[in-house]
């Protein structure tokens, strides 16, 4: 029997699923005031709701600790606590091999060891940094080149094990004048303390990485790809926690093969707030040296999503974002609830499940989600990336039952970028693409 207080909860929840429902049947989104609006910043940087302020704890052309200088376009960022009480930040840095200038060496030649891959004797710029901070005072004690010779490292994901999966999105290789094929993902240990080797995980397949997040519970790692024709991956490993060990690749399909496509453009084939069942299907060779991955795995039922991105673990399930998916391309929100045997062979009698969470029908309320989070209460933060000059990008807050919000205003045309929490949930970092600033903000969470 429900007390009081527990029915009140479940009558909450049905009023806002009963919201969301009557929104989406007017073409119309749910939305509700957050944390109340934002207030204009004096600086003309970020604007927030009353209660909340940033500082920067980090930016372009900064001096870090080993000699090099902080790069620019810092994208997905991952937070960890470390052993010594401390927090690490471990961010990426969406570099191409013809931004040598704004990477961290300056445009300078420079091929340290433990570099992935080099062009004209210089490292490639793209990878990741490391800031570690006091979790209290915010101060930045000191901030390094963690991983680098890779090329537009995009997003990635926290591990259980304290490391960040840092993915490539790009398929380039030496046709292209590089040295090495590329599109992998690299594991970077959050306490390394220094520039770590850089080591594919080729048997997770190479294709235009976006982000991954890992279930604590099985170890199994999901994956999303940036294209507009993408498949939504997952990796068994042969031993959990042991990435490089190998293990097996995986595309997601419906158990229902009458809808194959989740982008809704050419009609609506699943509606908001549907589950469906899902199904798994093999993917052989990997590797992909003809970075036909989607197109193999499309052929044998995949589902197509519209650009998956930003992908993160919450309670027993994950969300991704579509940053074009829906009717009106303004983007979609995905989630998935496991099976209770995810990854076995009883997976079938009892599969996890996939819902259109959220489609977008209104770009003013919510335009071309990216990276993404779960907030310590449950919500969905939300970074927009779209490049309109007379459009602001914003944090957007969804909260379970849909409903959307303005968190924050980006004053400056770049797109917010990698946002996370600090492990006791009392502060939010966010990078600004371009130039690089990595922000810390502080509020009535």
């Amino acid at each position: 029997m429900l007390d009081r207080r527990q029915f009140a909860g479940v009558a909450l929840a049905f009023a806002g699923l009963a919201t969301q429902s009557r929104a989406a049947a007017g073409g119309l989104m749910a939305t509700t005031p957050g944390y109340g609006p934002l207030q204009p910043d004096p600086a003309g940087l970020v604007d927030l709701p009353p209660g909340f302020s940033y500082r920067i704890v980090s930016e372009l052309g900064q001096r870090m600790s080993d000699g090099y200088r902080v790069p620019d376009r810092a994208d997905g960022m991952g937070c960890f606590r470390l052993p010594n009480g401390k927090i690490a930040l471990v961010r990426n840095h969406e570099l191409q091999p013809r931004h040598g200038a704004q990477g961290p060496f300056g445009g300078q030649a420079v091929a340290p060891p433990e570099a992935f891959d080099s062009k004209a004797g210089s490292a490639l710029p793209g990878g990741t940094t490391t800031l570690v901070l006091d979790p209290g005072s915010l101060e930045v004690e000191s901030q390094y080149l963690s991983l680098v010779g890779t090329i537009r490292n995009c997003a990635g994901g926290v591990t259980p094990w304290n490391s960040w999966l840092t993915c490539e999105e790009s398929v380039d290789g030496p046709e292209k004048g590089v040295g090495q094929p590329h599109g992998w993902m690299f594991d970077v240990p959050a306490d390394a303390g220094r520039l770590v080797k850089a080591e594919p995980l080729k048997a997770m397949g190479r294709f235009m990485r976006e982000a991954a997040a890992v279930d604590p519970r099985t170890g199994i790692v999901y994956m999303t790809e940036d294209r507009e024709d993408s498949l939504f991956y997952r990796f068994l490993p042969d031993v959990p926690g042991s990435l490089h060990r190998g293990g097996r690749l995986q595309a997601l399909a419906l158990f229902d093969r009458g809808i194959g496509d989740s982008r809704n453009w050419a009609g609506r084939a699943m509606q908001t707030g549907s589950w469906h069942f899902a199904d798994w299907v093999d993917l052989d060779n990997p590797e992909s040296p003809a970075d036909d991955l989607r197109f193999r795995g499309a052929a044998k039922g995949g589902l197509l999503f519209a650009r998956g991105e930003g992908i993160h673990w919450g309670d027993g399930e994950l969300y991704f974002t579509c940053t074009s998916g829906g009717q009106s391309k303004q983007g979609q929100i995905m989630r998935y609830r496991p099976s209770a045997h995810e990854g076995t062979d009883k997976e079938r009698a009892m599969p996890g499940r996939l819902q259109l969470f959220l489609e977008s029908t209104d770009p003013a309320q919510y335009s071309f989600g990216d990276n993404l989070t779960v907030a310590p209460n449950g919500h969905l933060i939300v970074c927009e990336d779209q490049y309109e000059d007379t459009v602001d990008n914003h944090l957007r807050g969804v909260t379970p039952h849909g409903e959307v919000y303005a968190f924050a205003r980006i004053r400056v045309q770049t797109e917010p970028a990698g946002v996370c929490f600090s492990p006791d949930g009392s502060t939010m970092f966010v990078n600004l693409y371009s130039p690089t600033k990595t922000l810390a903000i502080r509020g009535p969470f």
